[in-house]
């Protein structure tokens, strides 16, 4: 296989450095090169990893176009750079989130025209609205919440939310940014000539998030049954039936991996990204498998009040994407949390201050 170039924004975070080291070990002939401004705690401990993985690291940031100078001709940008929690510009000045998540993209593009660079772009389930979310039809089980077989609008099933779900009305800023970029990419595929795919990813988890209440939730509550630490569960009566799908990261890479050697096929498209129903937890049942594979039960306090932006379900249809590549997720809850408690377990002392 010829020798590629491969530039992953974001590349020092989870996902990012997940990407960038999976890629080097795939396919050590390839150089890959991680942009990353080291804003969110525990991004630096990815440093020592993605080096002994033979991987480039450089400190910079998005938001400076001049950050990008000194980089080699670059054949494919995986933008995996965000201000990733929902909650970002509502309670606080928006600048960094709309700098991060819309101009930061933007930059990107305008780097991948001038290297006539691949452009794979990770977007999110939250560009679709809150209230449209909320008003899907659900029926109540003993442990979580379900999508209903019958639907008033289109785009939402049993097998959860699919690309033809209306995109009318507000979804949190964060959600903004993202579906903005959504649609700078697909003019500048139109315009400069850019080959481009978009995927719309749901919950991703699995060992070296650095998870906290707002994002990374599957982490934070593996960590805190490691730890013995309370927690809530809020909004919805506080019974924590609310549900969402999950997605290890080696997953992901395997439909990264793919999208990056037939983009071809996959040119200009969008899709949703997601565990899908089989790999979907309420965060009771999130408790449950946490309690097994810890061997800890904790204190959970019940909060009936809902949070802002906070949606009752999401679960993706993955349909498209599995039709139009072969790809769908294999990896299990339980193995997750596994995955997780033992990374946790192995490196405790590096991350008791950062999750606990």
């Amino acid at each position: 296989m010829s020798k590629k170039n491969i530039l992953i924004t974001g590349g020092a975070g989870f996902v990012g450095s997940t990407m960038a080291i999976s890629l080097k070990s795939k396919y050590p002939e390839y150089e890959i090169y991680v942009l990353d401004n080291l804003k969110r705690r525990g991004s630096e401990l990815n440093i020592p990893r993605l080096k002994k993985a033979g991987v480039h690291f450089i400190h910079g940031d998005i938001r400076n176009k001049e950050d990008f100078d000194g980089l080699p001709k670059i054949d494919c940008i995986l933008e995996a750079s965000a201000e990733p929690s929902v909650l970002s510009g509502i309670n606080s000045t928006p600048d960094y989130l709309i700098n991060t998540n819309l101009s930061g993209t933007i930059n990107c593009l305008n780097f991948a025209t001038k290297n006539k660079s691949d452009f794979i772009f990770l977007s999110t389930s939250r560009i679709y609205p809150i209230e449209r979310i909320e008003n899907i039809a659900y029926s109540e089980t003993d442990t979580r919440f379900e999508i209903s077989a019958s639907q008033s609008f289109p785009g939402i099933s049993e097998k959860g939310l699919s690309e033809q779900f209306p995109l009318e009305g507000y979804r949190s800023l964060y959600g903004t940014t993202k579906l903005a970029s959504e649609y700078f990419i697909q003019e500048y595929k139109q315009f400069f000539g850019l080959r481009t795919v978009i995927n719309r990813c749901g919950v991703l988890t699995g060992p070296w998030q650095m998870g906290k209440i707002d994002q990374g939730v599957v982490v934070l509550w593996v960590a805190r049954h490691f730890w013995k630490q309370p927690l809530n569960y809020i909004g919805y009566g506080g019974n924590g039936k609310q549900v969402r799908d999950m997605l290890h990261t080696d997953d992901l890479f395997r439909l990264i991996d793919w999208q990056m050697h037939h983009l071809d096929e996959v040119n200009g498209e969008i899709f949703n990204v997601g565990g899908g129903r089989e790999i979907s937890v309420s965060l009771m049942e999130l408790t449950k498998l946490s309690e097994k594979v810890t061997g800890n039960k904790i204190t959970i306090q019940q909060v009936p009040e809902n949070r802002t932006a906070d949606i009752r379900i999401y679960i993706t249809d993955n349909s498209r994407v599995t039709h139009r590549t072969g790809w769908k997720p294999e990896i299990l809850p339980e193995q997750i949390i596994k995955e997780i408690y033992d990374w946790i377990k192995e490196n405790s002392s590096q991350l008791e201050a950062i999750l606990k």
